[in-house]
């Protein structure tokens, strides 16, 4: 279970890695540094820039090649361009809570809506500005689902999707909640606590589900991805050479294969985690592999 460096990639923060199955490689984002990247195992590394921060990407089922991306400003569809560049078309401007807000952790439910949520860029402030929105084929606007959190993180569907999960990652909170999923209406209710990660190693980041319905969870500050069973136990911690996991995303032929994008902090002494920033493969266990990711507008 010895994690593997997949590549150097020293980002600020490397988040929402995805496995695009059709091309067999891993898309994920670093967003201070406004870029999405791609990683295949035969071609290498590629990246491409937008004009605003990209914090969360689902590709887009209803039109190949694009990316359904929560940004600065709003949700937009992204479209990779031969000059490095990514061609941005607005999808639901949102108009934050308050001013100097972002986009963060989100992915797309069973049915293919891209849910998401909303942070301070200054994080340590501990405001509670944050929101989680959703956003189906055809709609004219993000929906407003649910507001009062700092972080909202770990965003996550059952194999069946009939369970929502989400938690809050500043240091105040460190709490997933599960929800009762309505899969008709898109709408979550019976929130509940799932996690109190304050007593346990890292606070609760990106998420990933697999097959047995384990959630796995980065522990950021920890250097640990950790599974907790469907009951809410936890089943096993796998550590990173890095201190600041992120995200967490089932990979690979057989989806069996665990990537994590992580943190490279600035102004630091990083001479105890050199890879920092890195993207780094796991091997979760035997006969453990992950739900595939539903895209957008499936």
């Amino acid at each position: 279970m010895q994690a593997e460096l997949v590549l150097d990639a020293r980002n600020g923060t490397g988040e929402s890695p995805v496995w695009h199955a059709a091309e067999q490689a891993l898309y994920w984002v670093d967003i201070p540094a406004r870029t999405l990247n791609r990683w295949h195992a035969g071609e290498g590394h590629a990246q491409w820039t937008a004009n605003e921060m990209i914090a969360c990407i689902a590709p887009r089922a209803d039109m190949p090649g694009e990316w359904i991306a929560g940004m600065e400003s709003g949700l937009f569809s992204l479209k990779p361009q031969a000059d490095g560049t990514l061609a941005a078309a607005s999808l639901a401007p949102v108009e934050h809570a308050a001013a100097a807000m972002r986009f963060n952790d989100g992915r797309c439910d069973r049915q293919g809506r891209f849910w998401a949520g909303t942070i301070l860029l200054d994080m340590a402030a501990g405001a509670r500005v944050g929101r989680l929105y959703s956003y189906g084929r055809g709609d004219a606007d993000a929906a407003l689902r649910m507001d009062d959190f700092i972080v909202p993180n770990g965003l996550a569907f059952s194999p069946d999707g009939r369970t929502m999960y989400l938690s809050d990652s500043h240091p105040t909170v460190q709490a997933v909640w599960a929800f009762d999923y309505d899969t008709a209406s898109g709408i979550p209710g019976n929130r509940r606590l799932f996690v109190d990660m304050k007593p346990l190693p890292g606070r609760p980041d990106g998420a990933a589900m697999d097959t047995d319905g384990c959630y796995w969870i980065c522990g950021n500050d920890a250097g640990l991805v950790h599974r907790f069973t469907p009951d809410g136990r936890l089943d096993r911690s796998l550590e990173v050479p890095v201190k600041k996991p992120a995200m967490c995303a089932f990979g690979g032929a057989g989806l069996d294969t665990l990537f994590v994008t992580s943190i490279r902090p600035g102004g630091i002494d990083l001479s105890d985690q050199p890879l920092a920033g890195g993207v780094f493969a796991l091997r979760p266990g035997s006969g453990i592999a992950g739900v595939p990711e539903t895209a957008f507008g499936t």
